[in-house]
């Protein structure tokens, strides 16, 4: 029921306020229109004027058992819905959203019209809107491999002269890969063979490029040579769809082949890329050197796929690391480090772990995955919903909101979070007759014996060097898995349950090998200690040489040739590359992480949270936890250049002013002595957003700025515009300022506020309970780097942020000063700790240990592993690279 009412909350307001747009913007109650949004890069190629949220939801309706009203969206699209746009879409993201969801929209209106109560007047009007849009993506396949472009004109194709489009070289793995499913399916509807023969070139092009002697496929190939442009692997961003439709193909038209293909693949990543409860990227060409320390998102939905190959254990393990990491920070940031800690700090509602969570429920019947659903919905509705529908989170530790609601989330989520609590009595249909694409679309099974015009074995590939032993040709009975034994399960997650918190995940690399007598585990560079003799001299080893330099500074060299064996040599790389990484990263958190302001008077009560600019003066609100609240006051001069004219307004409230004509500590200077509890500067760029533009910190004016005591925040003017707008309309508007978004409960505590205000329809009994629950939670400066984003540093204050002629004053747009870009290092601190960690550093962990160990922090007195007690910075250079340089350098530039 809970479901069903958060459905209803997102579906009306995008109707209500959106629709026919693509996307609702839920924080400005109105739709995003692509051309009349600042431009948000590849991610609005999935926005094609064809009311992308509708068509996406449409089996959704169906399976929440509203079939009135999916009866009215239905002829809504017949009747509004234009495909003949002058506009460039994404290949990949109108298959899955828009093809898909006609072609679910169609599979169940037909299953409806024969049970005879609902849609008897439906004649194939979605399919025929399927076949159209599928012959205006088929000119994106006009190349010499049979891999499409990535992006497509609705009306002129590609390379035409009015197309904009068809220059691309390049395309994503899983954006040629994810086809065969919605391509074969509208083959099958409609017995027109030549979508689903497209499809399937495509797949067996990316076959045979596979890398021969690991059998994984890379990120990036090159859509006219096949070429691996980004030779780095795994089960994330750029791949996932693509190992799962090679599985859901054999299961929808009964082809050995896509099986045969899928199990080698597994057997690769199994060998390779899963180190449990990890799954981290590797290089194709050398499997065992980990491309990346960190995870992203997308990869939550392979315990889904897991369990369609019935392979429980594996899945149940990741699944609860994942689950973890959303316990730690309420969602799944869209990446997160191998220790656990925000990489990338957006959270777009993605649903792939609510689905690898019904999966789970299905196959164990283990009531623990009810438990973890519910947790999903109480995240949603306690940090994410907003009065206009569902917010994206733009920062999961500060709790800030994104004017965003993809169309996936009421494709996707509510329709997982819906069958995981239902039971068979709450559907009117066989959910088990449908499989899911990868935007949850159903399509039926009996698809596999309808229109077979492609022959079932393709026998242009050859087998004969795969192992047959590697093929399970059916899933295992879970009766047979969980043989007299209901604690199976949960004997696979005790050991993860504190492994996020209080201990190590699995050694990462050749976890196998650490067992026994065997060889151990590469050496971390998290784990280094120059004090150790035995660190050294596995340094020699992989061919690092140490070199001091005469101004204390340190250098690490590697030359491969001076490594031991070639399996060193990769572990030396991968070591240098590791200590890249943790120099950047301590970069990072030596900067401010962004603020939040929290909105919480009538109508919002602390549910819109705006993602807002630190300064670097006046109140720290991170030390401050339970941040400055209060009214908010414009003030005169706008610009809060002299003087302020209205003080009787402004005092003890918090005063608004636009940036422009003087520094911004002149402002808060001006502020402060009105009277006034805090400052929040607007951006004076019409259109500014944090959706679109990087974050930046407001600077001093490079005078002692001590004087200021109170906190300032910076909005760009969008978001700056959502108070303003509340302003006109509500007059008195309430707001909090912090270092992260409070739990409603704690703000509002001992005041009568309504029920679903609070928690939509959660008890208010429990709020003081999981008010205290969530601050025991709450991460501490260790566990916020702040982003790369959040790089610049304003310190001058011209109009619209331009030149000043002021003597001295640092460069408007500089970067925000580090002390340093290296890594420092300590005897006593074994894991380079950032300056955030250095007060209290903590033990390193060995593999396989349950929890850290004590830490030797005694000096040696060994002349050559000696270093001063005080921490110097470390800088790290490479050399001797050959072919991996390339990959490493597509490391910095990774975008999801």
């Amino acid at each position: 029921n809970q479901v069903l009412e958060m459905f209803d909350h997102a579906y009306s307001n995008y109707m209500e306020h959106a629709y026919p747009a693509d996307e609702l913007m839920p924080l400005t109650c109105r739709g995003r229109v692509r051309g009349q949004e600042p431009s948000r890069g590849d991610v609005d190629d999935a926005l094609g004027k064809f009311s992308l949220t509708l068509i996406d939801t449409l089996d959704t309706l169906v399976v929440l058992n509203k079939t009135k009203e999916f009866e009215e969206a239905v002829k809504k699209v017949i009747k509004d819905v234009n495909l003949d746009n002058d506009i460039v879409v994404s290949v990949f993201e109108t298959n899955i959203r828009v093809l898909g969801g006609l072609l679910g929209g169609h599979s169940v209106a037909i299953m409806l019209k024969e049970k005879g109560e609902y849609m008897q007047w439906y004649n194939g009007e979605l399919l025929h809107m399927a076949k159209e849009l599928g012959y205006k993506l088929l000119p994106a396949f006009n190349t010499t491999s049979g891999l499409p472009y990535p992006r497509v004109n609705l009306k002129f194709g590609v390379r035409h002269p009015e197309a904009r489009t068809g220059t691309e070289t390049d395309t994503c793995t899983a954006c040629a890969g994810t086809l065969i499913l919605e391509f074969a399916a509208l083959s099958r509807f409609t017995g027109t063979s030549i979508f689903e023969e497209y499809a399937r070139k495509a797949l067996d092009f990316i076959w045979e490029k596979r890398q021969r002697s690991s059998n994984l496929v890379g990120v990036t190939i090159n859509i006219h040579t096949g070429d691996w442009v980004r030779k780095d692997s795994g089960v994330g961003a750029g791949i996932d769809s693509y190992y799962e439709y090679l599985l859901k193909a054999y299961v929808l038209l009964g082809d050995d082949s896509f099986l045969e293909r899928f199990n080698t693949h597994y057997d690769a990543i199994m060998r390779y890329i899963s180190q449990p409860p990890l799954l981290l990227d590797v290089h194709i060409h050398k499997p065992m050197l980990n491309a990346r320390t960190w995870m992203d998102s997308l990869l939550a939905f392979f315990p889904g796929l897991q369990v369609l190959k019935g392979d429980i254990r594996p899945a149940i393990e990741t699944h609860e690391m994942l689950y973890q990491v959303i316990k730690k920070h309420n969602f799944l940031p869209e990446a997160f480090t191998t220790d656990f800690r925000v990489h990338w700090a957006q959270h777009p509602l993605r649903p792939e772990f609510a689905e690898s969570t019904y999966f789970l429920y299905k196959a164990t019947g283990d009531p623990y995955y009810l438990e973890v659903g519910k947790t999903l919905i109480e995240n949603l509705n306690k940090y994410a919903r907003v009065p206009c529908g569902f917010a994206a989170m733009k920062d999961v530790r500060t709790g800030s909101h994104e004017d965003r609601m993809d169309s996936f989330f009421l494709a996707e989520m509510f329709k997982y979070l819906y069958l995981l609590f239902a039971d068979k009595e709450d559907m009117i249909f066989d959910i088990e007759d449908y499989i899911f694409t990868t935007e949850a679309h159903l399509l039926p099974l009996w698809l596999s014996t309808t229109n077979q015009t492609i022959s079932k074995k393709n026998t242009s590939t050859e087998y004969t060097e795969l192992d047959d032993s590697n093929f399970d040709w059916t899933c295992p009975n879970t009766q047979i898995l969980f043989p007299n034994d209901p604690m199976f399960a949960q004997s696979i997650r005790e050991p993860l349950k504190n492994v996020v918190d209080k201990s190590c995940p699995r050694g990462i690399s050749r976890a196998e090998e650490s067992l026994g007598s065997g060889p151990k585990p590469p050496l971390r560079a998290r784990d280094f200690m120059a004090s150790n003799p035995e660190h050294l001299e596995i340094l020699k080893k992989m061919g690092v040489s140490l070199i001091h330099l005469k101004d204390g500074r340190v250098q690490l060299v590697q030359h491969a040739v001076q490594a031991a064996s070639s399996l060193d040599a990769e572990d030396g790389l991968r070591f240098m590359q590791e200590m890249i990484e943790l120099s950047s990263q301590q970069q990072k958190e030596q900067q401010l992480p962004p603020r939040a302001v929290q909105i919480v008077s009538h109508p919002f009560f602390g549910r819109v949270v705006l993602t807002a600019g630190p300064a670097q003066f006046g109140m720290d609100l991170s030390k401050h936890k339970a941040g400055t609240r209060g009214f908010v006051a414009t003030i005169k001069p706008y610009n809060g250049c002299s003087e302020i004219t209205n003080p009787e307004a402004v005092k003890e409230k918090i005063a608004l002013m636009q940036r422009g004509q003087c520094m911004f500590a002149e402002k808060a200077r001006n502020i402060q002595k009105a009277g006034a509890i805090g400052g929040i500067v607007i951006d004076d760029n019409e259109g500014s957003s944090s959706d679109t533009a990087p974050l930046f910190q407001m600077a001093g004016d490079g005078k002692n700025t001590d004087d200021i005591t109170i906190p300032m925040l910076f909005l760009f003017n969008k978001e700056g515009n959502i108070i303003l707008d509340a302003i006109r309309e509500y007059e008195a508007v309430e707001v909090l300022l912090s270092d992260k978004a409070k739990d409603r409960a704690t703000i509002f505590k001992g005041k009568m506020i309504p029920n679903y205000i609070i928690d939509s329809n959660l008890e208010m009994e429990n709020m003081d309970q999981k008010s205290s629950e969530n601050d025991s939670h709450k991460p501490n400066s260790e566990e916020a780097p702040s982003e790369s984003q959040d790089a610049g540093a304003v310190g001058e204050e011209p109009e619209g942020g331009g030149e000043s002629s002021a003597v001295g004053d640092p460069d408007p747009l500089s970067p925000a000063s580090a002390d340093s870009a290296s890594v420092s290092m300590a005897d006593q601190d074994p894991r380079a700790s950032g300056p955030t960690e250095a007060a209290a550093p903590e033990p390193a962990c060995t593999p396989g240990d349950s929890q850290p160990q004590e830490q030797n922090t005694q000096t040696e007195a060994n002349s050559k592993a000696h270093w001063d007690s005080k921490v110097q910075p470390m800088e790290s250079i490479l050399a001797d690279w050959n072919e991996d340089i390339e990959a490493f350098e597509m490391m910095e530039k990774d975008e999801l």
